[in-house]
Formats: C-alpha cells, structure tokens, sequence
C-alpha cells in the first residue's frame, strides 16, 4: 500500500489529532495511507523565524531515528512555514511539499486572489517573503493576523471568533475570493468559517496531501 508521511514540526500532538481528523476523508479503501506522526523535539508552536530555522535538524536527527520514513511515497510537512522543506528535499527521494506552498498555488488557481489568516503578526512577514518568492504576490489580498498563539488555538470561542472577523476583512474589506487558513492548528475551523464566509477556506494540510495524493495516485495508475 502506498503511503504519505503527514508531519507536523511542532510538537503539540492535539494539533496532530486535529490534522488527522480532517484528513479522514482523504482516506478510502484502496487509498495511500495517511501516516500522522509529531516531531517530538519541536517546539510547542513555530512562532518565529529562530523555530522555523531549527526544524531542519530536528528532521533530519528524526529521520536517522526512523529510517522506514525514507520509504514513503511522499511526505507532506504540516506547518505554514514550510520549515525543513529544502532540506528534506535534498535527502529524500520522494516528493516533499509545504503544506503552505501547496495552499499559496491552490488558492491562486481558485480566485483572483487569496487572503491569509495568520495566527500572529510577526508570522506576516514570513509569508509575505515566501508569496514573493513563489511570485504569486500580486495575487494576495491580504494576511491578517488573529494573535492567538498555537497552543491557544484550542480555545474554540476566542480562535473562531476571530478567525470569522478576520475572515470577513480579507473577503469584504480587501476583496479575497479565496482563504486561507495560516496554520495548520486551525484545521477544525475550516469548514465553520467556509460556511460563514461564503468562499472557499483552504485548510493547509489538506492541500498539501491533496497534491500528495494526486501524484501517489497518477502512480499507482500506472502500475
């Protein structure tokens, strides 16, 4: 059976949880399955650029741990700010997506242009450097933060409430016809705020194992 690696760089294993849970229809007999794991050694939250900085080694200390992860169909790296991305590609023989780039090119074949919920403002400008970097930044409405750290994303009045009013900015105020949710800790908020919307919403880790999916899938195809 084929597989893809789900990882999340953080090490806040209700995060996990909730990533797996939407990603249960993804799963389907005869499916690739859908291996949810956390990095034990990360940090609680990657808040900063100095977290992102030092998921590389953290990845590759855990894949010396666990070898069996570099026979994987695809791995899928379950943070909105790619951390490790390059250089897990450079180790591994199978694809590696960001789960962010995945959502920046999903959202940009949807609508004229994308809004981005962050969680904090210092992760903005994060962002905005890999938006440019993958030239897609005339496509941008806005990124707006809720400020509400990771751990605290599970505080569900606080996080959707904000998330709602910040969503309603990004679609009414700056013309968003797309949006995407800038964590992959706020994945049990997404179909709640499509609904309240009335756009799409783009859950990050969903659109990162979608492409996964479709290219195991083009594969097993072909035998």
């Amino acid at each position: 059976m084929s597989k893809i690696l789900i990882i999340n760089p953080n090490s806040t294993q209700a995060v996990t949880d909730h990533i797996s849970l939407a990603l249960q229809p993804f799963r389907f007999a005869g499916g690739p399955q859908l291996d949810c794991q956390t990095l034990r050694s990360g940090p609680p939250g990657i808040e900063s650029q100095a977290h992102v900085d030092s998921i590389s080694d953290k990845l590759l200390r855990w894949l010396e741990e666990n070898p069996t992860y570099r026979e994987v169909d695809a791995w899928v790296l379950a943070c909105f700010s790619d951390p490790g991305l390059v250089a897990m590609r450079e180790v591994l023989p199978c694809p590696v997506i960001g789960c962010a780039e995945a959502s920046y090119h999903a959202a940009s074949a949807m609508a004229d242009k994308f809004g981005v919920i962050s969680i904090l403002a210092r992760a903005v400008p994060r962002h905005l450097r890999q938006i440019r970097l993958l030239g897609l930044d005339h496509k941008l409405a806005r990124d707006l933060p809720i400020e509400v750290n990771v751990v605290n994303l599970g505080d569900e009045l606080l996080t959707f409430t904000r998330m709602r009013d910040v969503g309603q900015r990004l679609v009414h105020e700056h013309g968003a016809g797309v949006v995407i949710m800038g964590c992959a800790g706020m994945a049990r908020y997404r179909q709640r705020l499509e609904d309240f919307l009335k756009v799409p919403v783009i859950d990050p880790t969903q659109a990162g194992v979608a492409l996964a999916m479709g290219r195991v899938l083009a594969q097993q195809a072909l035998g």
